[in-house]
């Protein structure tokens, strides 16, 4: 997609008032800021020694890392401690990872604006002139750098070990930064976002080196002009409109840590009324009412719950209190992942992931949703959030006391059998060992719905904890262009693709267009039964409904999924199921039996009506990128996608059935699927043939009248409806 195009999508998701708004920022931008004197920045008669010393002594501030705490976390939890260490000894040496790039070893000093993986050398030009959309390297990977999120390692090893050369390399890395990286220059300055993530570690950082004898006077100073300019860009220059979704609450956190951690900037009392303001909106918006992610990403969810996490850590350690806006949004998250990860399941993988942390206070590659969760329970007392989640060096650290972060979970009853969100559209059916969900939310969150894929009507299927069928991860974002294209589009999810058109249309690596609207029918928990069409076929120039039916009943091994494609003329049908990459898989008939290591886990047989239906299977395709699995951004690896496939002229109807496959790895038999003008018969037999059922659905989408499934019914071998 060329640059023109890119930029005439983007204006086409803008309103006018953001149109106005942008020429307006641009027009400031182009004006050189002010810099920052030590009156603007301590008022009248500016003392840094004395704000040193109130800086040292914690004085009307919250601490978040400091020596009493990490002596106990080293009598808790020595193995984390030693983890910590280690890490900040890679720093020691510049050794760092990112993603799924290969470890780089950084010269000394570092050069802040060179990404040696991609070769690459960003321009030292005003940030604004820096379109990172272009170049050959990856800007991921100079951004996390640049984040600064490995200083607090080096803080917690002073603190633990006592020994200089930590705090030495941090106050020696802070001084090259800032005179390589000086405000609203490079790579490290495009952009608000940047700036609020990096404030929030190096705050947070400093205060854990506030005792060393490396933080001299002027050293402070320069330290809180950069961190005061951040808290200034983070508010003049922060997200709007169209672009109002994580990056704004990173930001908005960025502006509070800062105001709250340096209550001696004179502006401090101001960003802190405008932060918490701001972010008490943003927490109602980004944190659904049934506590799901607005920008339908998981990741992301556990993201911006954490930044609001950081933030109301922060007001609770020097208040005892935080904005009630806050802590219902974190716990509300909270509530609904413990509820979709349940005890024993696998963590979510629906949209966008870029590994995000707010900041790093462990030596973890990856966040993970119970590792959230610990947290969340640590610091919130959020019951179900201690009970599903796990306790990590991040949890001890920010929870009030360490004790109170390892206090055991009272009698939390169990995750529900089924739950519905409704605001975010996702419904979760468990039974036994399996946990099934389906998407019936919408694609992403404002006009550019940047994170979500286009997985509309998707069903994800994981068995004894363990993931079968789900989504094969966001792949790259700009490393591998190709791959980014394929795992956000249709074909990657488990759901329906009509003449390999994608449900929505992409405009661009963050943009969408022509967005798949999901009308929920019905959803009936009890029974297992979930009802839901989009319309995002309409586009077609033969339009095209999608409709899916779920059907799972509790106690049973078959899970049926009847896809319904209404309209007219002849298209191609395909039905995907992406498997992880653990499993293989074996041709049965008009169906695949899936393995583990040789031991049957998933028997998936087909029907369609009134075509007949071809067995597809696919792995690892160079060409075409189908066939992928992806454990970490910028990586991928080989995994298998089933599915089936018809070419005839709709309405058309596939009949999906996935049994939890026994030691014999025989599921249901005899799958067979009729399409009448009202109606759709399913009818199957148990694995052992004893036992033969018909499914009706009512296929009537016109009048408001039942559309549910009947019961679910044994017949007679050989019986004729």
């Amino acid at each position: 997609m060329g640059r023109l195009e890119w930029y005439t999508h983007r204006l086409l998701a803008m309103s006018p008032g953001e149109i106005a708004w942008r020429i307006r920022r641009a027009i400031d931008q182009r004006l050189p800021a002010r810099p920052l004197s030590d009156i603007d920045l301590l008022g009248a008669n500016p003392d840094w020694h004395a704000a040193l010393e109130r800086f040292r002594a914690g004085d009307q501030r919250p601490v978040l890392l400091d020596r009493d705490r990490a002596r106990v976390i080293a009598q808790t939890d020595e193995a984390a401690v030693e983890a910590i260490v280690a890490a900040a000894d890679r720093v020691l040496d510049h050794r760092f990872t990112y993603f799924s790039y290969p470890e780089a070893r950084l010269d000394r000093p570092i050069d802040w604006n060179h990404d040696p993986v991609g070769g690459v050398h960003w321009p030292p030009l005003p940030s604004r002139r820096i379109d990172h959309r272009v170049s050959a390297g990856d800007p991921k990977w100079i951004w996390e750098l640049n984040r600064l999120q490995h200083l607090p390692w080096l803080a917690q090893a002073w603190l633990v070990t006592d020994s200089p050369r930590y705090a030495a390399e941090a106050f020696e890395q802070l001084d090259t930064w800032m005179a390589g990286n000086p405000p609203g220059t490079g790579i490290a300055w495009r952009g608000a976002f940047e700036a609020g993530i990096r404030a929030v570690s190096v705050a947070v950082a400093l205060q854990g080196l506030r005792d060393s004898p490396e933080l001299t006077v002027e050293r402070f100073r320069n330290i809180v002009r950069m961190l005061a300019e951040s808290a200034r860009r983070c508010w003049t220059e922060r997200s709007r409109y169209s672009s109002a979704n994580n990056h704004l609450v990173g930001e908005l956190a960025g502006l509070a840590v800062v105001a709250v951690l340096f209550p001696d900037l004179r502006e401090a009392p101001r960003w802190e009324r405008d932060a918490l303001e701001a972010l008490r909106a943003g927490a109602g918006r980004q944190i659904l009412p049934d506590g799901s992610g607005a920008e339908q990403a998981a990741a992301y969810q556990v993201f911006t719950a954490e930044l609001l996490l950081v933030v109301t850590t922060a007001m609770l350690r020097r208040d005892g209190d935080a904005p009630p806006e806050l802590v219902a949004a974190i716990t509300r998250s909270a509530r609904f992942l413990a509820a979709v990860v349940g005890d024993n399941d696998p963590q979510p993988r629906y949209g966008d992931d870029d590994e995000g942390f707010a900041v790093r206070l462990d030596a973890a590659p990856l966040r993970t949703v119970r590792d959230h969760l610990g947290t969340v329970g640590a610091v919130l007392g959020v019951e179900d959030a201690r009970r599903c989640g796990r306790l990590t060096p991040t949890a001890l650290w920010l929870a009030s006391t360490v004790d109170e972060a390892t206090h055991p979970s009272g009698g939390v009853p169990p995750p529900p059998a089924g739950f519905f969100a409704p605001d975010g559209g996702l419904v979760v059916l468990r039974s036994g060992g399996r946990r099934l969900t389906m998407d019936v939310g919408p694609l992403g969150y404002l006009s550019l719905a940047a994170h979500g894929h286009a997985d509309a009507l998707a069903v994800t299927l994981a068995v004894d904890g363990q993931d079968v069928i789900g989504h094969p991860g966001a792949a790259s974002y700009y490393g591998h262009p190709s791959w980014r294209q394929v795992h956000r589009g249709t074909r990657a999810h488990p759901t329906v693709s009509v003449d390999d058109a994608g449900q929505s249309v992409i405009g661009g690596a963050f943009l969408w267009r022509d967005r798949a609207q999901v009308r929920m029918r019905s959803v009936d928990l009890a029974r297992g039964i979930v009802d839901a069409e989009h319309d995002g076929y309409r586009r077609l120039p033969e339009p095209v409904v999608h409709r899916r039916w779920l059907v799972a009943p509790p106690g049973g091994a078959t899970a049926l999924v009847i896809d319904l494609l209404d309209g007219r003329a002849r298209h191609d049908v395909r039905a995907t199921w992406p498997l992880h990459p653990s499993l293989d898989v074996e041709a049965r008939g008009c169906g695949h039996l899936v393995t583990r290591d040789d031991v049957p886990v998933l028997h998936v047989a087909y029907a369609a009506s009134p075509a007949h239906p071809v067995r597809e299977e696919v792995r690892g395709d160079p060409h075409t990128g189908l066939g992928w699995w992806s454990h970490r951004l910028e990586s991928r690896v080989p995994a298998w996608w089933i599915g089936s496939s018809c070419t005839a002229h709709v309405p058309v109807v596939l009949a999906t059935a996935l049994t939890t496959a026994g030691d014999d790895g025989v599921g249901a038999t005899g799958l067979t699927v009729e399409l009448s003008e009202t109606a759709i018969d399913v009818r199957w037999s148990d694995a052992d043939g004893a036992q033969r059922h018909v499914l009706s659905l009512d296929t009537d989408r016109l009048a408001p009248g039942r559309a549910e499934p009947d019961e679910i019914r044994p017949v007679a071998p050989g019986t004729r409806r």
